[in-house]
């Protein structure tokens, strides 16, 4: 279920093996980058990281990062050497367990089948907090799904609610266009673009950070919902931290703790929550150094001095007074469960599975964070899972003969 590149690697792996499949897609491949992003939205990973079986990033710009529309070529270039059998346009309306398989109800009529694999993704709806309905009827709210360019928004100043990658990217952009933006920030992750003259993500890649299984994890639940780093790929390979942010003329906030009366309110432990984004950021170069140390890897080690903030940052905005017209809701995302009708939800909504393979048989899951590993969510990390996974469904497969 799904077209999306964790769905197309689960394809090439059964293909592999001979198993009979389809590949159901509700919309296009690659529906999510064509329908739930932003225009000038870039990969956070650099192009030799994009990679996916049997099909690696050949293009001239090996330390670039895909646009959306590249994003979008891209998957569908996999879909094509991958002979993936796709079909589109097939929404899944329930899925239920019978007689050992499954049953899927689809729009495109009924499915039996012995084994699924839910590759739907972690982000298909966007995460709001219920304060949005104490909001004036004056200021337009929007998700990061709903919005595509400054010049959509109403003239006017815009609140952006979360200062993971997604947050600081359209607080950056909607600055850059001019508008007075004040950006509410909670729990992050702050990383510089670059580190000892490469780009972080290959430290994460070189130094083993991203090979950490999901086993090896003390806190596996909180380090799957750790927010999304706060990073952006440019051309100039630019860092975009709160200090990059508040010296382009945005506002740093606390983390919005209610509305009352009309008034955002925000809560005070903004500099404790940066101190600690800075102390965890301290640590991980730590380990980057103390690998390179080890495998004489160049360049001296660097360290950046501590997020800056002003002497007092406001804990109030009034929405009435027409200083903010626009609300954009950078809260983070959950998966869509709505149509599975199989008892493998925890109380909290989420999937119950162990490195993907999900508590019921012949049902399993890809793409989710840190599924396997560390970098299961992204390009390059879908590979190791999708096999793995694969592995064990035909195995399941196997052992029903």
């Amino acid at each position: 279920m799904g077209a999306g590149h964790a769905g197309l690697a689960a394809s090439h792996f059964l293909s592999e093996r001979a198993i009979d499949h389809v590949v159901l897609e509700r919309g296009e491949v690659a529906n999510s980058w064509r329908r739930e992003r932003w225009e000038s939205l870039r990969l956070l990973t650099p192009n030799w990281q994009s990679r996916l079986p049997g099909l690696h990033y050949d293009g001239p710009d090996r330390d670039g990062y895909m646009s959306m529309r590249e994003v979008i070529t891209f998957i569908e270039r996999f879909a094509t050497v991958s002979r993936a059998p796709v079909r589109t346009a097939t929404e899944v309306l329930s899925l239920c367990r019978v007689d050992g398989g499954y049953q899927l109800a689809t729009s495109g009529g009924p499915i039996r089948c012995r084994a699924v694999v839910i590759a739907t993704g972690a982000c298909n709806v966007p995460v709001v907090p219920s304060v949005r309905e104490a909001v004036p009827d004056s200021v337009t709210q929007l998700t990061p799904f709903d919005y595509r360019w400054p010049d959509l928004l109403p003239d006017g100043g815009v609140l952006v609610v979360g200062a993971s990658a997604t947050g600081v990217q359209l607080a950056d952009e909607l600055r850059r266009s001019g508008r007075p933006v004040v950006l509410s920030v909670g729990e992050h992750v702050r990383l510089p673009r670059t580190y000892r003259g490469r780009d972080v993500l290959w430290w994460m890649d070189a130094c083993g950070v991203w090979d950490q299984r999901h086993d090896e994890v003390d806190d596996l639940d909180r380090a799957r919902r750790l927010p999304s780093p706060q990073l952006i790929g440019t051309p100039e390979r630019r860092t975009l931290d709160l200090d990059a942010l508040s010296a382009s003329g945005v506002e740093l906030v606390g983390r919005l703790a209610g509305l009352r009366d009309g008034r955002a309110l925000f809560s005070g432990g903004l500099r404790n929550v940066v101190a600690l984004a800075d102390l965890k950021l301290d640590r991980l170069l730590d380990t980057f150094d103390e690998w390179a140390g080890t495998t004489g890897v160049d360049g001296a080690p660097e360290r950046f001095p501590p997020t800056r903030l002003a002497d007092s940052a406001r804990l109030q905005l009034d929405l009435t007074r027409g200083e903010i017209r626009t609300i954009v809701w950078a809260t983070g995302y959950r998966p869509d469960y709505s149509w599975l009708d199989v008892p493998v939800l925890d109380g909290k909504g989420r999937l119950r599975h162990h490195g993907g393979v999900v508590d019921s048989p012949g049902l399993y899951a890809l793409g989710l964070p840190l599924l396997r590993r560390r970098r299961s969510t992204f390009i390059h990390g879908i590979e190791d899972d999708a096999r793995a996974v694969v592995d064990h469904l035909a195995g399941h497969l196997a052992a029903r003969l």
